[in-house]
């Protein structure tokens, strides 16, 4: 009988490691697994999302477009919110404006009953001074003037203040203070005044030149008509370069403005103003062939190139 072999001939398989029961060798750690990079994922995402963005602009788009739109608007339409505005905002008008801009630099000019040998425009012998303008406060005159310089210096009419010994004039503020003649130019009816005490804060008026000045154009007339005041009155320029004599026929001016924006006794040295609130003139006179001495549409103002001469101020 044929013993079994007791150990194999065949060779063992490398796959097999060899058996060591003695000791126990540490088993090798495996590789760790990384997912691989979800790139398509993504690329998918920014498509569906780019996609939904163009349909939401497409449909908004398509509802602009295609909505019903309301009626077009009428001129009747933008008059009424135009009035509607105004109506809880009104704006002040081009003559509030100018008045404004020149209020702070008129002021009131008074001259008692007392005469000297103040300078004053020819008149007849013996006979009462027809310029002169009377107050209902029993001055010898009243009239206006302008603050052309804040050191007090102010113009006014010389037949405003023609005879007066002692001369008085009344700020804006309501301040008064004596007043003197520094300077005079009869021809063109004119007088520079000095105030002795002046406020603090006096505002010399903004004055133009009469160059670009037409007839059309609007102006405003601030003064002390028997001497209620300060009044404004709004007109236009009427003409240039006018003549007056006065119904006496004692002087006569060249070279005026005429305007139609109310002017009686006591707006004699007033300004006049166009609507930037600038002085383009001094008022003078007024034309009444009748005994009323009172307004009928046609006033002159001298124009002041000539007023600031008076002042010894170069011309513009």
């Amino acid at each position: 009988m044929r013993k079994a072999p007791l150990y194999s001939r065949s060779p063992r398989q490398a796959s097999e490691p060899s058996p060591s029961p003695a000791v126990d060798e540490p088993t090798p750690p495996k590789p760790a697994v990384v997912a691989p990079r979800k790139r398509g994922v993504w690329r998918e995402r920014i498509a569906w999302a780019t996609v939904g963005l163009l349909l939401v602009l497409l449909g908004a788009f398509s509802t602009r477009t295609f909505a019903p739109s309301g009626p077009p608007l009428t001129q009747k339409d933008i008059d009424t919110a135009v009035r509607r505005s105004l109506e809880k905002e009104p704006l002040p008008s081009a003559y509030a404006k100018a008045y404004d801009a020149i209020a702070p630099s008129v002021v009131r000019v008074e001259g008692d009953d007392e005469v000297d040998d103040a300078p004053a425009p020819p008149a007849g012998k013996g006979k009462k001074r027809p310029e002169a303008e009377e107050s209902p406060h029993g001055k010898h005159a009243t009239g206006t003037g302008v603050v052309i310089v804040d050191n007090g210096t102010i113009l006014t009419n010389l037949h405003v203040i023609s005879g007066s010994k002692r001369l008085k004039v009344t700020f804006a503020d309501g301040s008064e203070s004596a007043a003197s003649i520094v300077g005079i130019q009869p021809e063109n009816d004119l007088a520079v005044l000095r105030a002795q005490t002046i406020p603090d804060d006096l505002q010399a008026a903004t004055m133009r030149s009469t160059g670009d000045l037409n007839p059309g154009d609007e102006v405003i007339a601030v003064g002390y008509p028997f001497g209620i005041g300060p009044s404004v009155s709004g007109g236009v320029v009427s003409g240039l370069k006018r003549e007056f004599r006065s119904p006496q026929g004692q002087r006569k001016l060249t070279n005026l403005i005429q305007f139609d924006a109310a002017a009686n006794p006591g707006n004699s040295g007033g300004p006049l103003v166009t609507m930037d609130g600038s002085v383009v003139g001094i008022v003078t006179a007024i034309l009444n062939p009748t005994e009323a001495r009172t307004f009928i549409g046609i006033g002159f103002a001298v124009p002041i190139e000539n007023a600031a001469a008076a002042a010894g101020m170069p011309p513009f």
